[in-house]
C-alpha cells in the first residue's frame, strides 16, 4: 500500500530526512493525509487541522502544499491522533483519525500507540510492519464542515516597533513584543533588560547605566553651605515618614544634627545632572504628563522621584491594564495603581509613579516615555446623575401580601451616586404588565431603570420576558459576581424614550453589597460592559460575608 507517491520504504527515507528519524507517529500520518485527501474532489484547493503537535504535523507538510509557515495549516492541539482537510472556499471536508478498535490485530502498535511498553521494550522492526500492513484500514473517516472562524485567515496586520529591543512586531501582542513581556527562551548574560531585549549600548556604557553615574559622597560636616541633591526622608517607626530636606535644601549647621539622627553619615551635595541620565523627579514628573488622562490631576512637584494622581471629579477609574504592567517591565521605573473599574472620589489618591534609582539612564527613560506615547494610563470616568425609576417586581409585593423592602435599598445606593428615583412602580409577576411599566418609566422620563428580583430559574420569576417584551436589547445576563450572580445589564430604546437597564437579584435583600454595588458606578459612569467585562471580574468577585460589613473597603469586586 503506498503512501501518496512513495512506497513505505520511499516515505520512510523522505520522513527520515525531514523529521530527523522516521517516526511511527508520522509514518501512519501519512497514511491518513492520503487517505483523506482520496475523498476531495479533484482540483479542490484545501487546508488542512491538525489536532495534535506530534509528528502528524510534519505528515502534512511533507505530502500537501498545506504548511504552517503558508498558514494552510493550523495546529489545534487537541490532543488527538486526527487529521481534517477541507475545501477552503466552502468548508466541506473529512476528518481521519486512528481509530482504538481496528488497531486491536496490531498489538506492537496498540502498545505503542497507548505507552503500553517502554521504548526500550519495543519491537521497532515488528512496529513499522504492522504500520505497513495495517496502513489506511487503522484510520476511520466522517464527513465535516469546518467552521468559519479556521477558515479565514489571519493576516499579521499593521507592524509596530517595540519601543524596549526595537524589533518589529505585531501591535495586537500588546504594547510591547512577545519577548521583551518575558516569553523569549532566553536571556543575556549580564544585561537586565528583560528577556528578549538587546543591549544597544557598548559594553563599558551599559555598565555604567547599570552602575548609575558616578557620585561624590561627602561627610555631613562638610556640606554646610552646599545643597542637597535629592530628597530625604525621615521616618519615625509607628508614626510618621515625610521628606524632611528637600532637593536644593541649602544645608546649615543646625541640619548636621539631624541628619547625623535620620542615620545619614554622608550626603550628595547638589550637581549638574550627568550626561546620559535623567534626574528622578524630571523622569517622574515627564511621566506623570503621559500617564494622566481625563478628570486626574497629579502634583507638578515631585517628592523623592514620585509623584501620586487624584481624582478631579468622582467617577471610575478606567486603567489601561495593559500597557501599565509593559511601563514596569521597563528597568528602573514603577507605576502603581488602584483596581480598574474601582470608584474614586474626587480629590482621592488612584495611582502613583516613580523612577526608582536617583538618575535614570536616558535610555530608559526613552524606553519607558514611548510605551506612554500611546495616550494616558489613567482616566476617570466621572459619574454622572440619572434619572432612576425603580421597578419592583412581585406579585407577593403587589397584593400587599409582605411589606416592599427593596425600593429603599435601591433609593439610598442611587442617591448617594448623586441620582434620583423618580418613578417607582410595584406589578406582578407578569411579564405584560411589567413590559407596561417599563414604557410609563420611560415616559416619565426614566434614563436608568432598576427592577428588584424576578430574575432567578423559578417559573413565576418573568422579569426578564417582560423587559424583553419591552424591548430590551444588548442583554447581559448572569455574572460571576458573589452574591448577585443573576443580575442583569441592558438597554431600551422606543419611541417613548430610552434608558439603561439593571436587573437587581433578590439576595441584595439580605447582603449589604452585592453586584449591584460593583456595577452601579460604571453604569453611572456610561461605561460600556460587555460579557468580557464581567468575566474578568471573576478573580476578585467573591464576598467573604463578613459579620460586619465594611464594603468598600475590602477584597470584594477587586
Amino acid at each position: 500500500m503506498n503512501i501518496g507517491p512513495y512506497t513505505f520504504e520511499e516515505f520512510k527515507a523522505k520522513a527520515a530526512a525531514f523529521h530527523g528519524y522516521p517516526a511511527p507517529g508520522l509514518l501512519l500520518g501519512g497514511y491518513m493525509v492520503e487517505l483523506a485527501r482520496r475523498q476531495l474532489p479533484e482540483g479542490t484547493l484545501f487546508d488542512a487541522v491538525v489536532e495534535t503537535s506530534k509528528c502528524l504535523p510534519d505528515a502534512v507538510q511533507i505530502l500537501t502544499p498545506c504548511t504552517l509557515g503558508n498558514g494552510w495549516m493550523k495546529v489545534l492541539n487537541l490532543g488527538r491522533y486526527a487529521v481534517t482537510l477541507y475545501d477552503k472556499y466552502t468548508g466541506t471536508g473529512v476528518r481521519v483519525w486512528l481509530d482504538l478498535d481496528k488497531m486491536a490485530p496490531y498489538e506492537e502498535i496498540r502498545g505503542w500507540f497507548l505507552k503500553l511498553k517502554k521504548k526500550a521494550d519495543q519491537d521497532t522492526d515488528r512496529l513499522f510492519r504492522e504500520i505497513e500492513d495495517g496502513g489506511e484500514n487503522l484510520c476511520s473517516m466522517a464527513a465535516v464542515q469546518v467552521d468559519d472562524r479556521f477558515r479565514k485567515h489571519k493576516s499579521m496586520g499593521r507592524v509596530g516597533i517595540c519601543p524596549i529591543c526595537a524589533e518589529a512586531y505585531p501591535p495586537s501582542d500588546g504594547a510591547i513584543c512577545r519577548g521583551c513581556q518575558g516569553e523569549a527562551p532566553y536571556g543575556q548574560p549580564g544585561c537586565e533588560t528583560p528577556a528578549g531585549a538587546r543591549c544597544e549600548t557598548a559594553p563599558h556604557a551599559k555598565a555604567q547605566a547599570d552602575a548609575g553615574p558616578q557620585l561624590t559622597a561627602v561627610p555631613v560636616s562638610e556640606a554646610v553651605g552646599h545643597k542637597t541633591l535629592h530628597d530625604m526622608t525621615r521616618i519615625v517607626a509607628g508614626e510618621s515618614k515625610g521628606v524632611e530636606f528637600h532637593k536644593g535644601h541649602a544645608i546649615s549647621g543646625g541640619d548636621v544634627c539631624r541628619l547625623q539622627t535620620m542615620g545619614r553619615a554622608h550626603v550628595y551635595l547638589e550637581q549638574e545632572t550627568p550626561s546620559g541620565f535623567i534626574h528622578e523627579n524630571e523622569a517622574a514628573l515627564a511621566f506623570a504628563k503621559l500617564m494622566a488622562g481625563e478628570n486626574v490631576t497629579f502634583d507638578e512637584t515631585p517628592h523623592e522621584g514620585k509623584i501620586n494622581f487624584r481624582a478631579t471629579k468622582t467617577g471610575v477609574l478606567v486603567l489601561d491594564r495593559e500597557r501599565q504592567e509593559a511601563f514596569n517591565l521597563v528597568p528602573d521605573v514603577m507605576a502603581a495603581s488602584r483596581h480598574h473599574g474601582v470608584l474614586v472620589e474626587e480629590g482621592k489618591e488612584l495611582a502613583g509613579a516613580r523612577a526608582i534609582p536617583l538618575y535614570l539612564s536616558a535610555e530608559n527613560f526613552r524606553k519607558a516615555q514611548a510605551l506612554l506615547a500611546a495616550g494616558p494610563l489613567y482616566n476617570i470616568a466621572a459619574i454622572k446623575p440619572a434619572r432612576v425609576g425603580v421597578l419592583v417586581t412581585g406579585t407577593e409585593v403587589f397584593q400587599g401580601l409582605i411589606e416592599d423592602k427593596f425600593a429603599p435599598v435601591i433609593r439610598e445606593k442611587v442617591e448617594r451616586l448623586g441620582s434620583q428615583v423618580v418613578v417607582v412602580d410595584i406589578v406582578p409577576d407578569d411579564a405584560e404588565r411589567i413590559a407596561q411599566s417599563v414604557g410609563k418609566m420611560l415616559t416619565a422620563g426614566a434614563d436608568l431603570i432598576v427592577t428588584t428580583a424576578g430574575l432567578s430559574v423559578d417559573p413565576d420569576d418573568v422579569t426578564r420576558k417582560g423587559l424583553l417584551a419591552a424591548g430590551l436589547t444588548d442583554m447581559l445576563y448572569g455574572a460571576p459576581l458573589l452574591p448577585g450572580a443573576m443580575t442583569l445589564l441592558g438597554r431600551l430604546a422606543c419611541p417613548a424614550g430610552s434608558a439603561r437597564v439593571m436587573g437587581v437579584p433578590a439576595c441584595a435583600l439580605f447582603h449589604k453589597a452585592t453586584s449591584f454595588d460593583i456595577l452601579l458606578p460604571r453604569v453611572l459612569a456610561g461605561v460600556d460592559l460587555k460579557r468580557a467585562d464581567l468575566a474578568e471580574m471573576a478573580e476578585g468577585g467573591f464576598c467573604l460575608n463578613c459579620k460586619t460589613c465594611v464594603y468598600p473597603k475590602c477584597c470584594f469586586g477587586k
